[in-house]
């Protein structure tokens, strides 16, 4: 919270340009609250990459016609930011953590993952651990797949190769799918042999699009 303040300070500071306040786009925005954080030198332009899962999504229907495909959140605060995306379309999952003394446990909330490639839904991911212990409680409850989507694949100190290195056979994702908002992550991932799970959406044209280019 204190570097999304800082953050909006700079930009805010930003001088206008001539046609008023400096257009700033945002992808899958982390707290809906930061939204109010810009001053008047800035105008914020909130996008998702969701639409870009969508294709995805639709293409492995295509593909995979009688398989059921449902979307899982890792917590409720994925699941306020991202229901409104799915709910027409898809069954949803949604998974919560609970203290049990020093650790955090993945329970599930609401929702049956039961015979169901299962696609978990972040906005970003960092250690990953969360997306694993959430993908293992998936299989326990009986989904035959699971695979994820977050928007900024953060992954610091290379903590993507959990993914294309498990250390258990049991904890391989389906398809793990990032946007490109992060390059160094990208460019790491796309210098492997094999990228396995991970398939990288660009952003470029949404970008164009927000732009009106």
């Amino acid at each position: 919270m204190p570097t999304a303040v800082t953050l909006a300070r700079m930009l805010s500071n930003i001088p206008s340009s001539r046609g008023g306040p400096t257009s700033t786009i945002i992808f899958d925005i982390h707290a809906l609250q930061e939204r109010f954080y810009f001053g008047d030198g800035v105008s914020p332009l909130f996008d998702s990459g969701i639409p870009l899962l969508l294709e995805e999504l639709d293409s492995l229907k295509k593909k995979h016609g009688s398989e059921e495909i449902a979307i899982a959140y890792p917590d409720e605060g994925a699941c306020k930011r991202f229901h409104g995306f799915f709910e027409s379309e898809f069954e949803e999952v949604v998974c919560t953590k609970v203290r049990e003394g020093d650790k955090r446990i993945v329970t599930l909330k609401e929702g049956n993952p039961m015979n169901k490639h299962v696609v978990i839904v972040d906005d970003l991911v960092q250690s990953g651990g969360t997306l694993i212990e959430c993908m293992r409680l998936l299989k326990a409850k009986g989904a035959t797949k699971v695979s994820a989507y977050v928007t900024h694949a953060v992954f610091p100190n290379s903590s993507w190769k959990k993914f294309t290195e498990p250390k258990n056979e049991e904890d391989v994702f389906e398809h793990f799918f990032i946007t490109d908002s992060c390059p160094l992550t990208v460019d790491a991932i796309n210098s492997l042999s094999s990228a396995k799970p991970f398939k990288v959406m660009s952003l470029a044209a949404r970008i164009a699009s927000a732009l009106r280019i």
